[in-house]
Formats: structure tokens, sequence, C-alpha cells
């Protein structure tokens, strides 16, 4: 299965987040999906819950696009290694636009079930994020 599930990790990140086509969400995402993430106060929970997600980020970086660095499959898992550059354009979580131009990486390991993302853990730079938006000062070590 690691080729089919490849393929599923990918059209999602280029269909549904670089296309902001919604209509295939029901075909990749599975009913009941579970997305985890440290920087999202609690679980993102089902189909519904993934494109509430995925408007929180495209409303505030509109013109977002991901670049697929590495996309590793074993089993019912995938890893993908991802960056994502956008203008901050749009209100995040109560941060108004900045206009600033970010970029950021991140890594989310998606567990597929019946041909479908039934959950995904992922980890992205968000202290990067708010230190490109200058909402937090870069250390004067980095």
């Amino acid at each position: 299965m690691s080729p089919e599930n490849k393929a599923l990790a990918r059209r999602v990140i280029e269909e549904v987040w670089n296309r902001q086509n919604l209509a295939v969400t029901e075909q990749l995402i599975a009913p009941g999906y579970i997305g985890h993430d440290p920087a999202t106060p609690g679980t993102i929970s089902g189909i519904e819950g993934f494109k509430a997600f995925f408007r929180t980020y495209t409303s505030a970086f509109p013109d977002q696009h991901f670049t697929i660095h590495d996309l590793v499959a074993e089993g019912d898992r995938v890893v993908t290694r991802w960056s994502v550059e956008g203008t901050h354009t749009g209100a995040l979580s109560g941060i108004p636009a900045t206009g600033k131009r970010i970029r950021i990486t991140g890594v989310t390991i998606s567990r597929i079930e019946n041909g479908k993302i039934a959950e995904d853990h992922t980890h992205w730079d968000a202290l990067g994020l708010m230190q490109q938006l200058g909402l937090v000062q870069k250390s004067a070590t980095a």
C-alpha cells in the first residue's frame, strides 16, 4: 500500500492545500479524521474540523504554496517533510495581517485507513512563524 498511501498524502498537499480545492476533501480525509498539532489548541476532528483548520490558514495566507521535500511510507503511515511560503494578508487567530512573507518547515505523519487519511500528527516551526511575522524577537544567539 505504500505507493498508494504516498499518492494520497501528495494529493492532500497538491490538491487541497496548493490548489485550495476543498471539493476533494471527502475523497481524501476519513469522516472520523483526527488532527494533532501542538500549535493548535485542542484536536482537529472530522472532515468539517479539517476544513475549518484549512480555512484558518488559507484566509491568513491566501497565496500559500507547499513544497514536498520528502515522502516516506511504511505500512499504514506516511511521513511528509514539507515547507510552505506565503504572505500574511489576512488575520490569523486574532493576529492582524502584517503583509510579511513567511517560509516555514514542518513534518506530518499521516495514518491511512481504508484509502483515506484518518489521523495526522503535524509538527512545524510555529516559533519561526511568529518571528517572521515580527511578533516574537529572535534570540541574540540565533
